[in-house]
């Protein structure tokens, strides 16, 4: 009895930063959420396809989010055993002592970070893509306007103070370790992923200098602004400084772990439940969705599927390699598709009225619907989800958002076909997603399911429907959390490695199987649904033609 009050004294926290908000979760050496908190942030885009935020903003709501878990669990600041970060794949641009420089046109210094979704670096991009250097071999074959270097050409082209003058270029999940610990030990995860770091190359890895030569990024690591090195995920970067101490309400010297990508956090935390021969992982895929969504997938070799990233070694699971599949907007896209609908306030108060969120309500109306006519009510709405490009697997950030079956209508039931037709549409990318890496070796039968996603029950089933896979609900659904604190439960010596962290804190819950009974209606639309794509194609070339 003794032992097992001393292991629930023993707490984990983990750290994420997504897009809209900062989160901190309590955990226990078992994989338990005690207690958790969550705080806003800002954004701003100043331009069209530009995505801001400030580091200054992100670190103080940090700090609140700890002091409010802590708060809210009963937690003492000493029962906290290890800290880890993850987050979203954002570039920070800092000066001497954590001070933010600028990398916005309106040359706000607060405004130092571009984040994620910003596509200001689309030619960029596409510069360094006409190299074809090796290197593109591992980011599914094209750099995205998403990763650093285009958006760090992009700053030493049109920021040149900032160029100069920066001390450090970093990921966001990287900058929260730095700040946290005071040591700039870069994560092997993010140097992989976002800055084309060979981590299978030397010991631990190398960057091939001679193509940012080629980029024009050759003195991107002068005086450290990047070092040269990277760390395996899983590992303790060093201990809270007293100055990051004091302003997260923990105590000094609390072991802080090697940062990390918000989705492989969700890869982590919904993975544990995986037996760790390599044979299941080939048929286990970590859905992670929120603003948009990724696909994870590893394997003993490397795989190299055009339009997915990677293959990236080590990026995930040590030893293992990582193809990472996406799109670029889905809950972001589904929320765009009920705003922007005649109906939207109409909705909006009879979901207040009846209690329950906006999504919920448009459940109950399509199923409504479906009991009278089945999904034929579907069979005139096709929608093609590149509202904000495509991630994988075309690779295009230029492709857009199409509509077929539109009508004058601004009802109930035209705004839930819609939703319905959105939802369906991206369950589709999902599907073209797994097809593909199942050409190239993998056998996905499995979803595991976290993030955002999970709170929807129609998006759920609608995606066990149309990619004909079962989806896996974790026991936790804040796997992202999880897998932080997983690595951060690492950092304090709790566990020995990722993996038996992963079985000793991640555990699965629910199967939702397929409904076979869609079948032939899911076969027909996913031909049209890649059409679409196709006939977007066709425009585009004729009015080339016409200028």
């Amino acid at each position: 009895m003794e032992k097992a009050r001393k292991l629930r004294d023993k707490v984990f926290l983990g750290i994420d930063v997504g897009t809209g908000s900062v989160r901190t979760g309590a955990f226990d050496r078992n994989g338990k959420l005690i207690a958790k908190a969550e705080r806003p942030i800002k954004i701003w885009k100043p331009r069209p396809g530009f995505a801001e935020q400030s580091s200054e903003d992100i670190w103080r709501a940090t700090g609140k989010t700890i002091r409010e878990c802590l708060f809210s669990g009963g937690i003492p600041p000493e029962s906290v055993k290890g800290l880890s970060f993850d987050a979203t794949c954002s570039l920070v641009a800092l000066g001497d002592d954590f001070e933010p420089m600028t990398i916005s046109p309106s040359k706000n210094r607060n405004q130092n970070i571009i984040v994620w979704m910003d596509h200001r670096a689309v030619q960029q991009a596409e510069k360094i893509n006409k190299t074809g250097h090796e290197v593109l071999k591992y980011v599914g074959g094209k750099i995205s306007p998403e990763m650093e270097s285009p958006k760090l050409l992009w700053i030493k082209e049109n920021l040149k103070g900032t160029w100069k003058q920066a001390r450090k270029f970093m990921d966001l999940a990287d900058y929260l370790v730095y700040r946290a610990s005071g040591t700039d030990q870069r994560s092997l995860c993010t140097s992989v992923c976002k800055w084309t770091y060979l981590g299978h190359e030397g010991p631990s890895g190398r960057y091939r200098l001679d193509f940012f030569k080629e980029i024009g990024l050759h003195d991107l690591f002068d005086r450290e602004r990047v070092p040269l090195v990277a760390y395996p995920i899983g590992f303790k970067a060093g201990g809270l400084t007293k100055r990051a101490s004091e302003e997260l309400g923990l105590v000094q010297g609390t072991p802080v772990g090697i940062g990390i990508i918000d989705a492989h956090a969700g890869g982590i935390g919904a993975l544990g439940a995986v037996p760790a021969e390599t044979g299941f992982f080939d048929q286990s895929l970590a859905l992670i969705g929120g603003t948009s969504s990724c696909h994870m997938a590893v394997s003993l070799s490397p795989r190299f599927i055009p339009g997915v990233w990677g293959p990236y070694f080590g990026a995930m699971i040590p030893g293992l390699w990582l193809n990472e599949g996406g799109q670029s907007a889905t809950g972001s896209l589904i929320d765009f598709i009920i705003r922007s609908n005649g109906a939207f306030r109409k909705i909006s108060s009879k979901a207040r009225t009846s209690g329950v969120d906006i999504y919920t309500f448009l459940n109950r109306q399509v199923e409504l619907l479906k009991k009278k006519e089945g999904l034929k009510i579907v069979s005139d709405f096709h929608l093609l989800p590149y509202y904000h490009g495509n991630r994988s697997p075309r690779a295009d950030p230029q492709a857009r958002g199409m509509v077929s079956g539109l009508t004058l209508g601004e009802t109930e039931k035209e705004a839930a076909l819609l939703y319905y037709a959105a939802i369906q549409a991206i369950a589709y990318g999902t599907r073209h997603i797994i097809e593909v890496m199942n050409q190239k070796g993998y056998q996905i039968k499995k979803i595991h399911l976290c993030g955002g996603h999970l709170k929807n029950r129609l998006f759920i089933q609608e995606n066990a429907d149309i990619t004909g896979c079962e989806i896996i609900l974790p026991r936790e659904p804040e796997a992202v959390l999880l897998g932080s604190a997983i690595l951060a439960a690492l950092a304090a010596g709790e566990y020995p490695d990722i993996p038996q962290g992963m079985k000793s804190m991640g555990h699965e819950a629910k199967v939702i199987r397929p409904d076979d009974r869609s079948f032939t209606f899911h076969e027909a639309n996913y031909r049209v649904f890649k059409e679409l794509y196709d006939f977007q194609k066709i425009i585009e070339e004729k009015m080339r033609k016409a200028f």
